[in-house]
């Protein structure tokens, strides 16, 4: 059976979302103590720090691999491109909060709040499309 423009699209967004991740998640734990320092002079020393770090690089990777399996099975494609909204919007969210409560952080975390906002508004626009 052939793939229709709507579900292509998806495969789409959720591939470009996986590869857009990955660096963000290992950025996060591979080796937070260098990386996070160098991105966002975060110094990150107390091993409570690495773990909570290790273990959000955990869930994007997690998420990560849903949505690369969403890619190739089809009857997985709209649930990853669900998930793909409720975890781009739940990133958001908190990134507005913060903004509200602590300030304007570093410049690249307001392009992932663009970005996370961008995707997560691609994604609803995907799932209304397959679902007319």
């Amino acid at each position: 059976m052939k793939e229709s423009t709507i579900e292509k699209q998806q495969k789409f967004l959720l591939l470009i979302a996986a590869i857009g991740l990955f660096p963000i998640a290992l950025s996060y734990g591979l080796v937070p103590e260098m990386s996070l320092g160098y991105l966002y002079n975060i110094s990150v020393t107390e091993v409570n720090h690495m773990h909570i770090f290790r273990a959000v690089m955990g869930l994007y990777f997690a998420m990560i691999i849903f949505w690369l399996i969403g890619v190739g099975k089809i009857h997985l494609r709209q649930t990853a491109v669900y998930s793909l909204v409720v975890f781009m919007f739940g990133l958001a969210a908190g990134r507005v909060v913060s903004l509200i409560l602590d300030g304007v952080p570093n410049w690249l975390l307001i392009v992932f709040l663009v970005l996370e906002v961008l995707f997560g508004f691609l994604g609803v626009m995907l799932l209304k499309k397959s679902n007319t």
